[in-house]
């Protein structure tokens, strides 16, 4: 089995950036992609809003993201779906569909999220014969076509006016009162004022139907519950995103949509084990925030794998007495107790290492350990009462 520092599944924004982190610090990385690199990125027809694109569509920018973390040797880059990823005592086993197994010491989660299916009727009936959710993907299949696009949000609005380019009329249909969109206000502006665009309010859409491709849809109005056909080419469903955490469901814990908690470091539940990008608990879902998060995630896993190994060296079972003394930098009481404490211990004839517990916790947190001071105590690696 091929065996990895870091294995980063994912790569979009999040995977590529901290790609570029592992990368830049040598070390032997895997990343795994089972679609195109640079992720939903490549279904941005235009970016305006990271920094030095200027603008720049979103295949250009994947394509710049991938080309700099292909820089480095020390990346192998492999096309294949993972299908499970397990824990084990001195890593994890990360399991590809195609490819077999694979050994890390840490791994970076960079699942991204996938368009929710609402699961009207029709909708997955139709899905690639009219139905779509990805305008930028499908939209020149509907040259000249009457299309309706449901949601209210950034997605919906942007990509509802993007549509513009080749439908003839498109209609948003949104569940809100006359006025109110999800949508940021510049987005919002530009479809109220594109002729090609109309809005239905109150409403929703309940089923989807025809013969072979699309035909019609039905709207129904949220108020009356009133119901009516009408015909249409196709429809877009930009109804939210649904994180692709399946494959750790029983490893991490997440939140009740399915995003998966981190601390500061974009650390999981589990000790080595990072989760970055849109698949996390995160406040924002930006490209900018992705690429942030994929940085912070290598920069900790880096300083995980080089305080595992210290750990490793002075808890041997030819160590003899060595002593951990944690620490707050931030506790001054902590911090009076430390130069009686070590003499003691020297004196004893330990070996006397410090711990930052606001940097070197990976010990300090096996042990489950709370207070802001402690000494613990080790006999050729093993834990003394």
């Amino acid at each position: 089995m091929e065996r990895y520092e870091i294995i980063i599944v994912g790569g979009g924004p999040a995977g590529l950036s901290a790609a570029v982190y592992t990368g830049r610090s040598e070390l032997k990385t895997l990343l795994i992609e089972k679609g195109n690199f640079g992720g939903r990125m490549n279904d941005t027809l235009q970016i305006e809003n990271y920094p030095s694109a200027i603008p720049l569509s979103g295949t250009g920018l994947s394509e710049k993201f991938y080309e700099h973390a292909k820089l480095f040797p020390s990346i192998t880059f492999l096309r294949t779906s993972v299908s499970e990823i397990k824990k084990v005592e001195d890593g994890f086993i990360v399991s590809t569909k195609r490819k077999g197994d694979f050994f890390a010491e840490t791994v970076i989660l960079a699942l991204g999220t996938e368009p929710r299916i609402l699961g009207l009727p029709g909708e997955i009936e139709f899905r690639g014969r009219g139905v779509a959710y990805c305008a930028t993907c499908d939209g020149a299949n509907f040259q000249n076509k009457e299309v309706y696009v449901l949601g209210a949000g950034d997605q919906a609005i942007e990509e509802g006016d993007y549509l513009t380019n080749f439908a003839r009329k498109v209609h948003i249909v949104v569940i809100h009162k006359e006025g109110k969109l999800d949508a940021n206000q510049v987005s919002a502006a530009r479809a109220y004022a594109n002729p090609k665009i109309d809005f239905i309010w109150n409403s929703t859409i309940s089923r989807v139907y025809g013969d072979k491709v699309v035909e019609g849809i039905t709207l129904k109005n949220v108020q009356t519950a009133e119901e009516k056909d009408v015909p249409a080419d196709g429809v877009f469903f930009f109804v939210g995103m649904v994180p692709q955490s399946a494959i750790v469901a029983d490893l991490v814990r997440k939140d009740k949509a399915g995003y998966i908690l981190v601390d500061k470091d974009k650390q999981t539940s589990v000790s080595g084990l990072y989760a970055v990008g849109d698949v996390t608990d995160t406040y924002v879902r930006q490209i900018a925030t992705a690429a942030g998060d994929g940085a912070i995630a290598a920069i900790a896993a880096e300083r995980y794998l080089s305080e595992k190994r210290t750990i490793k060296q002075l808890l041997n079972p030819e160590s003899g007495k060595v002593a951990f003394v944690f620490y707050s930098p931030y506790d001054s009481k902590a911090l009076a107790m430390l130069p009686n404490a070590e003499k003691e211990l020297i004196a004893e004839g330990y070996k006397v290492f410090r711990q930052d517990i606001s940097r070197q916790k990976i010990l300090y947190n096996e042990l489950g350990l709370k207070s802001e001071f402690v000494i613990q105590k080790f006999f050729n690696g093993q834990k003394e009462d």
